[in-house]
């Protein structure tokens, strides 16, 4: 089993960055795929970025040049989405999930193959 934690949500303007950041930690010691997903109102979950500690992240396209993924340090559980040059359509609900075990490239956008969800973090760009 993961839990997950997310933080950093907050009101912003067009243009400006924020950091989320999403603590992790895992009874099972099984590998995990942390994905990022967005919910706005009326509207169904997004990904928006994924990665296993220590790889490459993959990106949405809506995101890509815009958003990173990183992680602390490989030994660390915590795993942080910068966003820069923030658009009112980035506003949403931001959740952080974990996949245990493998995940297709295809997939790994997709919240229905997630099994663990943090509470989320709300965050709001203004024009």
């Amino acid at each position: 089993q993961v839990q997950l934690v997310e933080s950093g949500g907050g009101s912003v303007h067009a243009g400006d960055s924020r950091k989320l950041s999403c603590a992790h930690t895992s009874a099972s010691g099984r590998r995990y795929y942390i994905g990022w997903f967005r919910q706005a109102p009326g509207k169904q979950r997004e990904g928006v970025a994924g990665f296993y500690i220590g790889t490459s992240a993959m990106y949405a396209e809506s995101v890509k040049g815009r958003f990173t993924l990183s992680q602390e340090d490989l030994d660390s559980d915590v795993s942080f989405l910068e966003m820069n040059n923030l658009k009112p359509e980035d506003t949403g609900m931001y959740y952080c999930a974990a996949h245990e075990g493998m995940i297709s490239w295809q997939d790994a956008l997709s919240p229905e193959f997630y099994n663990y969800w943090g509470q989320g973090t709300q965050v709001t760009v203004s024009s």
